[in-house]
């Protein structure tokens, strides 16, 4: 389900606050050095905050009554750190999972640069974001604890007028990733690859978006080779979904085109996973996700750039027609592949769509995003995704706008002397490494993306180790993270 919670903006001045608002649940007043002048606390604030020995971190939170009427108000009194955005996206996420199974949560923003109050709206939502499948009670027993696993009901957010417009493009962001987690957490046995197209394309009529899909019979004709190979295994036949965005008043020509991997289901087909790593194979179209979800949020976010989203999307089965290790697949284009091993089979899909975006689209920026590897959760952990790229310049782009939305990167290196990796004897290119002499999966997956997209700038994101969690902290719930959209958003608004 999408977020749930529902949102408000006002002026009212911070103490008025709990007078209008504490009947309905805790009012946040954020603190620093100073404290809102006129906030109803039993005892001075200065003299609470050092019981607390609170420092003001974001994140912290002092809870405490006070008086309204004959009953009493929670007061929240919050730590903004230095206000910046990473900062108060923590402050908002703490107090939104504080405010579980209430009504209302009123936030008193603080003094603020329009960045820092949009990703305050941001954290609140994200944080109070739940998925539960139709008819589920969440996994509590119902009238037993329901109440306090509920995202609070809604949020009001009260500052200055200058804070309306970034609190607004905070909610719309936060309801793309949301979006995107959404789509991620569904379950396999309804996701398939035409359940994923029938979705975009209802998001797309949403939106204002363009859509084209290409069915089974139609890859075929038009030589989607490395799409058809991967979903040949399954029952559900792959799709290929393109959806296009065109801005009212472009700010220049400039032509972007986003890729996204969309397998909605990896078993790893006939080279076959271990059952613990496929349990969370339903996120592995994170990135087709992710892709979906941006282009859903352009036209709201006013972006001036022309930008296509392609998903290639498949399941990876294995039965009596799926793909052999040792078999050579046509791409798109007429690049032929040796495939060593079928749990490889992102960058098969991808390779097709990033050859049709640089054949036929004429882009003058690439950017791909996969669950791709997990040889990249080894080398950057859980807090960065990595970003490959053939221009210094589209990766210095995305990087300041992984550090500016909160979803970070950093940038591997393409290392030429592993690209022999690919080498096949009997097709232009492996799939994999086969020797194992170089290792480095992450770079030699990113080396043979980067055949397909040919000349042109071109990135590629890897989120394996980003995109999902196992944990329920800060503006994360445990599955699908939406990593990615508040990413390109970002990009794309500076592109």
């Amino acid at each position: 389900m999408p977020i749930d919670t529902s949102t408000s903006f006002e002026t009212t001045p911070a103490a008025e606050l709990a007078e209008r608002y504490g009947a309905a649940g805790p009012v946040a007043v954020p603190y620093d050095a100073d404290l809102a002048p006129g906030v109803p606390l039993p005892v001075a604030a200065e003299a609470l905050l050092r019981e607390y020995d609170a420092k003001g971190e974001a994140g912290e939170i002092v809870e405490v009554p006070a008086p309204l009427g004959d009953g009493v108000a929670r007061i929240l009194l919050y730590g903004v750190g230095d206000a910046g955005p990473r900062a108060l996206r923590k402050a908002a996420a703490a107090l939104a999972r504080r405010a579980k199974g209430r009504d209302e949560l009123t936030i008193a923003l603080p003094e603020a640069e329009p960045a820092a109050w949009a990703a305050l709206a941001e954290g609140a939502l994200l944080a109070a974001y739940a998925f539960r499948m139709l008819g589920s009670t969440g996994g509590t027993t119902p009238g037993v604890g329901e109440g306090r696993s509920k995202p609070v009901g809604r949020v009001r957010f009260a500052g200055p007028d200058a804070a309306r417009e970034p609190v607004r493009r905070g909610e719309v962001t936060a309801r793309a990733v949301a979006l995107n987690r959404d789509l991620a957490n569904t379950p396999s046995s309804i996701k398939s690859p035409a359940w994923l197209a029938g979705r975009a394309a209802e998001i797309a009529g949403e939106a204002g978006l363009g859509v084209e899909v290409w069915d089974a019979e139609r890859l075929a004709a038009d030589g989607f080779g490395g799409i058809l190979a991967v979903g040949r295994g399954s029952a559900n036949p792959p799709r290929l979904i393109k959806l296009e965005y065109r801005p009212a008043d472009p700010a220049d020509d400039r032509h972007v085109v986003l890729v996204g991997k969309g397998i909605t289901f990896d078993s790893g087909g006939l080279s076959l996973k271990p059952n613990d790593n496929m349990k969370f194979q339903k996120t592995d179209m994170a990135g087709g996700g992710a892709v979906i979800a941006v282009m859903s949020a352009l036209a709201a976010l006013g972006c001036r750039t022309r930008v296509t989203g392609l998903v290639a999307s498949a399941e990876n089965m294995p039965s009596g027609s799926a793909q052999r290790p040792s078999d050579v697949i046509t791409h798109f284009g007429g690049r032929t592949v040796e495939v060593l091993n079928t749990d490889a089979e992102g960058r098969l899909v991808l390779a097709d769509a990033l050859a049709y975006a640089d054949a036929r689209l004429d882009p003058d920026v690439i950017v791909d995003v996969a669950t791709l590897t997990g040889a990249i959760g080894i080398a950057l952990g859980r807090e960065y995704g990595a970003v490959f790229a053939s221009s210094d310049e589209v990766a210095d782009d995305l990087l300041r706008a992984g550090e500016a939305s909160g979803d970070r990167l950093w940038r591997m290196p393409l290392v030429e002397d592993y690209r022999p990796a690919l080498d096949s004897a009997v097709a232009d290119l492996a799939n994999i490494d086969a020797g194992g002499e170089f290792g480095a999966g992450s770079i030699t997956a990113a080396l043979f993306l980067r055949e397909f997209a040919g000349e042109r700038p071109w990135a590629h994101l890897d989120i394996a180790a980003v995109g999902r969690t196992t944990s329920d902290e800060g503006i994360n719930s445990k599955g699908a993270t939406g990593y990615g959209v508040r990413l390109l958003l970002a990009y794309l608004a500076g592109a």
